[in-house]
């Protein structure tokens, strides 16, 4: 009887399993938008339709105007979305132009007497970080950002700026520094996300990541975040609690890629663009959502048409971001930094 029992409870569960999942991807297939493409085909169809029974005699009372307007006003909305979804998917591939400055491009031109430092002081030394200490108009700060690479050699060697725990170690190790000499640390961010390799996972992956997040909102300095390009997951947010955050025009920060969110949800990579448009992971939208502070403008067509004036501006701006913080005590940019984050997700009706 027993054995009975067990059995039926285990094909109980079995049963509700598999009733949670077909009601998972009934809700992902609810869910998932329709192409453009579709449903402005769908709409041709049904103006034609209306056409045809038009010119049958017996139906000639009937009157579809109302019809016609509203499928008229559906296309102009249809029209207006498609617009804003490939100037959204503009930016995204503007964002990943591998002819946009580099971190190791900023570092180069912006900071003099920089000194490279490496390793985590416990494994190894990540390549897809850069970090160490330079001057910025004669003050000295710390300064880190991930490496993405400019030719495929680079790129390979930089795992395409997907870090590793070392990497996240060893990014903590240097804002430890500066807390300690109370030097500014000065992040620059483009990464698609943090390595998802299952070797990164088994070297604590997710615990650097928490950590570092930790560590941030603990920090006696100014910490001024730039986005320059892309801005992935918890890859990026690794460097990027920040006091003071600005994003290029061209950058975008998300919590996750489109092409994953388009896969996770509806596991399908064609409804890429309108997952890229749902994220709000724009420079225009986060500072609507308050999840950044400034937006740098980019020359025309964007950073990578005019690299040394790209640099040039984001220096100028650098300056403007540590002047903020001159006289502002620790304490105080402990409580500033925590109350940034704090108001995130807070709406009012």
């Amino acid at each position: 009887m027993s054995e009975k029992l067990k059995n039926k409870n285990e094909f109980d569960d079995i049963s509700d399993s598999r009733q949670k999942h077909n009601n998972v991807n009934a809700l992902a297939r609810i869910d998932k938008p329709e192409s453009e493409n579709h449903a402005m085909e769908s709409l041709f169809n049904s103006l034609e339709k209306i056409n045809r029974i038009e010119r049958f005699n017996f139906l000639s009372k009937l009157n579809f105007k109302q019809a016609k307007i509203n499928i008229a006003s559906k296309i102009k909305n249809l029209r207006k979305e498609t617009r804003i979804l490939e100037r959204v998917w503009k930016i995204v591939e503007l964002s990943r132009n591998e002819n946009r400055p580099k971190t190791i491009d900023y570092i180069n031109d912006i900071f003099s007497d920089f000194v490279e430092l490496s390793g985590d002081r416990l494994s190894s030394d990540d390549k897809s970080i850069t970090a160490g200490i330079g001057k910025i108009n004669g003050k000295t700060v710390a300064v880190i950002g991930h490496n993405k690479g400019k030719d495929i050699k680079e790129r390979i060697k930089y795992n395409f700026g997907s870090s590793n725990p070392s990497g996240f170690r060893k990014s903590r190790r240097i804002m430890e520094l500066a807390d300690r000499f109370n030097f500014p640390i000065i992040t620059f961010i483009d990464t698609p996300g943090a390595n998802p390799a299952i070797e990164a996972e088994d070297n604590g992956q997710a615990g650097a990541i928490a950590k570092n997040i930790e560590f941030m909102f603990n920090l006696r300095v100014p910490l001024i975040v730039v986005l320059i390009g892309e801005g992935g997951s918890g890859g990026a947010l690794a460097l990027a609690i920040g006091n003071y955050i600005m994003m290029l025009e061209n950058a975008t920060y998300s919590v996750i890629s489109p092409e994953g969110c388009a896969a996770i949800l509806w596991k399908d990579q064609t409804s890429t663009k309108q997952a890229a448009s749902m994220l709000k992971l724009t420079a225009k939208d986060l500072l609507n959502l308050k999840v950044i502070d400034k937006i740098i403008h980019e020359p025309l067509g964007g950073a990578q048409n005019e690299p040394a004036r790209m640099i040039k501006i984001v220096e100028s701006n650098l300056m403007d971001a540590l002047s903020r913080f001159e006289n502002v005590s620790g304490e105080e940019l402990k409580l500033e930094r925590a109350k940034k984050y704090e108001i995130l997700g807070f709406y009012e009706n």
